[in-house]
């Protein structure tokens, strides 16, 4: 079986968010199932060539925007690390991706709809410099979501009996642009239509993926079904619900690779499940890095997220007060919404002592500090499609608290002191006082007998990307069967 991941973003080469790490992991991880998956992603100004060899595979001449459009398909092979030994392909062509970011652009569908209508006249290129087909191109977000349209609406040369996969992993994100567009894009007007592009009178790059894609994933199974409703749905839950029997839901995974707390790198010390006397420096390490009284006694409370209303924040600025005083420590390390930005620099200074706030840019060592080093990891978001920050914790013993939605519904269990079953503490009303009481249970328990239970119930967990590639290698089978 051969898979094309066409992608925005993946790692180790440029990153903003969770899709760089399905986009680079997932790849990797198909191998175990006889997948032979590469990865084509634009090349960005910003793309990370250091530990990168790259070779010119061909010249395209694409008819895009009017006239003929000149660009470079180049192999890329990692040096550096050899799980990233993945056969990789670039996409060069700076007049669209040679700018400082990968998106924020007034004209990024225009951008995007040239790398997908590049793709596919790559494909010829690919075939006979490394005798390489794909079955199928498996597409991420919106970004793709105009290749499948491109595929079934062009002339049949373009490797018509492939398959497409589109995989959302953001609803919100659709890639909205003016009617105007079209006839740039290459497209008839004929599917400028509620069943096809058209979205509120404008053009819908992600409905494209949907209602063009042989079949439909997203990052979680209970995300899955939020989506196809009107809370949940941003406007597309009934193009959802018409391509139901397309759409399924399998659960991210995270790299034990890089997330070990036995081997990381970042860390003062090293611990395992068996021997925890290493988390306990990580933990104070923590405290004096960001100058928080040194305390084991004292619970961390642990967040690393993009801060906006999604991830929950409106809920932890109105809870900060009630929150501290119920005898905990706070670390926050996000950069998000300048609202959220500016109003968290003045808590800092306000609770300073008590609470602890890293704004701007990701720091990626103080980050698995946080992980390491906190008791509790808070994600009271307002919907999440999957989420790896509560996998990433239990990989270090560090006990979630989230609200039941998405991909967190699906991986955290309440635990039951009865019992001591499950994995963390769950809310489900989207308000302060559920997020705090839930907060108030993870500290009783930090404080009781059964805390120990419960950090082995979170090392017995296993979000590895195995089971992923497996559910994905088997919808690829039906695929091509069909």
């Amino acid at each position: 079986m051969k898979v094309l991941f066409v992608a925005s973003e993946a790692i180790p080469f440029c990153k903003t968010g969770g899709l760089a790490d399905v986009a680079g992991s997932l790849p990797r991880a198909l191998a175990s199932c006889d997948v032979d998956a590469r990865l084509i992603l634009p090349r960005y100004a910003a793309l990370k060539t250091d530990h990168l060899e790259i070779e010119n595979l061909g010249a395209l001449s694409v008819s895009f925007d009017g006239v003929l459009q000149r660009a470079t398909l180049q192999r890329a092979t990692s040096t550096q690390n050899s799980k990233f030994k993945t056969q990789n392909y670039l996409l060069d062509a700076p007049q669209y991706f040679a700018r400082p970011e990968l998106y924020g652009y007034e004209d990024d569908l225009l951008r995007f709809g040239f790398f997908c209508r590049a793709v596919l006249e790559a494909l010829p290129i690919i075939t006979s410099r490394d005798n390489w087909r794909p079955d199928i191109l498996h597409c991420h977000d919106w970004h793709t979501g105009l290749l499948a349209a491109y595929k079934s609406t062009l002339s049949s040369d373009l490797s018509p009996d492939f398959k497409t996969i589109f995989t959302i992993h953001n609803l919100v994100y659709q890639g909205l642009t003016d009617k105007i567009f079209l006839p740039r894009l290459g497209f008839d007007w004929s599917i400028f239509n509620y069943h096809q592009l058209e979205f509120f009178g404008k053009i819908n790059a992600l409905k494209a993926g949907l209602v063009f894609s042989d079949a439909i994933t997203t990052v979680s199974p209970t995300y899955a079904r939020e989506i196809q409703s009107r809370e949940q749905g941003a406007g597309l839950d009934g193009v959802l619900a018409e391509h139901a029997h397309q759409l399924s839901g399998i659960i991210n995974g995270i790299d034990y690779g890089e997330w070990n707390p036995q081997t990381d790198l970042y860390l003062a010390a090293n611990f395992s499940g068996e021997d925890l006397s290493g988390k306990k420096i990580c933990k104070a390490d923590l405290q004096k890095q960001v100058d928080l009284p040194v305390d084991a006694s004292t619970p961390v409370v642990g967040i690393v997220s993009r801060l906006s209303s999604q991830k929950g924040f409106d809920l932890i600025a109105a809870g900060m007060e009630k929150l501290l005083a119920i005898n905990c420590q706070l670390v926050v390390l996000g950069a998000g919404d300048e609202y959220y930005m500016k109003l968290f620099a003045k808590l800092a200074k306000r609770f300073k002592g008590r609470a602890a706030f890293e704004l701007g840019n990701y720091n990626e060592a103080l980050a698995h500090k946080i992980y390491a080093g906190s008791d509790l990891f808070l994600m009271p978001s307002q919907y999440e499609p999957c989420g790896l920050s509560q996998m990433i914790s239990l990989d270090y013993g560090t006990i979630p608290i989230v609200r039941a939605t998405g991909g967190l519904a699906d991986t955290i269990q309440q635990f039951d002191a009865e019992t001591e079953t499950g994995n963390g503490f769950v809310f489900r009303e989207y308000n302060t006082a559920a997020m705090l009481d839930s907060i108030q249970k993870a500290i009783a328990c930090f404080y009781s007998p059964h805390w120990p239970r419960l950090i082995q119930n979170a090392f017995q967990c296993d979000f590895s990307w195995d089971a992923s590639a497996r559910e994905y290698s088997e919808l690829y089978a039906t695929l091509v069967e069909n």
